[in-house]
């Protein structure tokens, strides 16, 4: 491609906006040290995936003064090769204003070749190592987005899959931009009051049970449907054996939003089946924080080093931590008759019930709200920590350049296979040898 035609591209940006926190958000501490209480969003937009059509244009730390468009051309760019999640509308190109300079943010593929593209940007569920970019350049980078887990793309939990990417921003901890509560909006969100039990009694006495499954996604890797058979209520298109009681909550769409409806029928359940589709480590969604948040106790199969994260040490029950489903169902029968034992499993909710350092601390440090409009959000964010890396990047090579003798050539930085962190899949109870071979 002509290099006017590539100038023309990156110098043609529009008037900016400029998108800065200005404040804390819903969930923001006060003067003590607390947090306010929790509002709930009226449209579901908690656990709704970051909206391309949300707060776009140009990011920029307060104080931050914006610089003149002429200086676009000599900014490195940042390719987005999957365009569906370009977090800029309307053009093709944005300036955009990260800690520790610009960049221009780009869906344009005809800038690829280019020398000052610099990184391409990949959505892991849209990958296919047959469509790649090839050959590939050697000046760019190669950086992954993927806060699914292996059941979106597997190719990704495999080492040589992964180790295509030299930067990556997953659920994992050990990612270069970790998302590991990307579904939990603060710890205020777990301070919810929970239904009263007396409240939760009358539900029973209509008929119910005390544990609900609410689950549409059926035969995935974590094989979770093998290990509900009895006890439950279980609501969805997996083993289904009742109907959810009105056609807006039949509605698949509605079951992972803040739709009140939704959030007053699961609450009425002392105890929720929070089963994940995938076991990797630091893989947590809404089926896990969705019933801390009412008040539920999620009776968990998911995230191996998922009480590095709990709110304390006494929130949740382990599927694991029972040698077979009758034991468990023997225990979730003692807490139902034991109002004493269970509230022990709420105790989070009152005052200093948080007690897990490690979790209030990873809250508070990182930069990137959950769907909240003062806050950037994670796509916005890894956005920034891209062209920050790549900045970095480019200053060293430059001063390689300038005296080879005193600065060494950067080393390239290569994805591991913990930054995925998924185990091998096991079957959801029993032994392989002993699953039929039609299952």
């Amino acid at each position: 491609m002509a290099a006017g035609h590539v100038g023309a591209v990156l110098a043609a940006l529009g008037v900016l906006t400029v998108c800065e926190a200005g404040g804390p958000g819903p969930a923001a501490e006060d003067e003590a040290g607390g947090e306010a209480a929790w509002a709930e969003p009226w449209d579901g937009t908690v656990f709704r995936p970051p909206s391309a059509l949300g707060a776009v244009g140009v990011s920029r730390r307060p104080g931050t003064p914006q610089p003149g468009q002429e200086e676009a051309v000599d900014l490195p760019v940042l390719l987005w090769w999957s365009p569906g999640l370009f977090p800029h509308f309307p053009g093709d190109s944005e300036r955009i204003e990260c800690a520790r300079g610009a960049c221009v943010a780009s869906r344009d593929r005809r800038v690829r070749a280019d020398s000052r593209t610099r990184a391409l940007l990949f959505y892991g569920t849209d990958f296919r190592a047959s469509e790649a970019p090839l050959p590939r350049l050697a000046h760019q980078s190669w950086a992954l987005l993927h806060e699914e887990s292996p059941l979106n793309n597997f190719l990704l939990s495999h080492g040589p899959g992964i180790r295509l990417f030299n930067l990556t921003a997953t659920f994992s901890r050990h990612s270069d931009y970790p998302l590991p509560l990307q579904w939990l909006p603060g710890a205020a969100y777990l301070r919810r009051p929970a239904t009263p039990l007396q409240e939760r009694a009358e539900w029973r006495r209509l008929g119910y049970a005390p544990v609900l499954y609410l689950q549409s996604h059926c035969d995935v890797p974590a094989d979770r449907d093998r290990y509900v058979r009895e006890l439950v209520d279980s609501y969805g298109k997996c083993l289904q054996n009742k109907e959810l009681p009105t056609a807006r909550l039949q509605d698949t769409a509605t079951a992972t939003t803040e739709d009140p409806e939704l959030l007053a029928f699961l609450s009425r359940y002392k105890f929720h089946l929070a089963l994940e589709n995938a076991i990797c480590n630091d893989y947590m969604t809404e089926k896990l924080w969705r019933p801390m948040h009412l008040g539920a106790v999620p009776v968990y199969r998911g995230s191996p080093s998922v009480r590095d994260w709990m709110p304390n040490n006494h929130s949740i029950i382990l599927i694991d931590d029972f040698e077979s489903p009758q034991k468990l169902a023997e225990f979730i029968d003692f807490l139902d008759k034991n109002d004493e034992a269970y509230m022990k499993y709420l105790a989070y909710k009152q005052p200093g019930g948080i007690t897990n350092q490690f979790l209030l601390e990873s809250l508070k440090q990182r930069e990137w709200g959950v769907n909240d409009p003062l806050l950037p959000n994670y796509l916005n964010g890894f956005e920034c920590f891209v062209c920050d890396r790549e900045l970095a990047r480019w200053d060293a090579e430059k001063a390689h350049a300038a005296s080879p003798g005193d600065s060494p050539a950067p080393e390239p930085h290569i994805a591991q296979p913990s930054h995925m962190d998924c185990p091998a899949p096991t079957p959801g109870y029993g032994d392989a040898a002993e699953i039929p071979e039609n299952d």
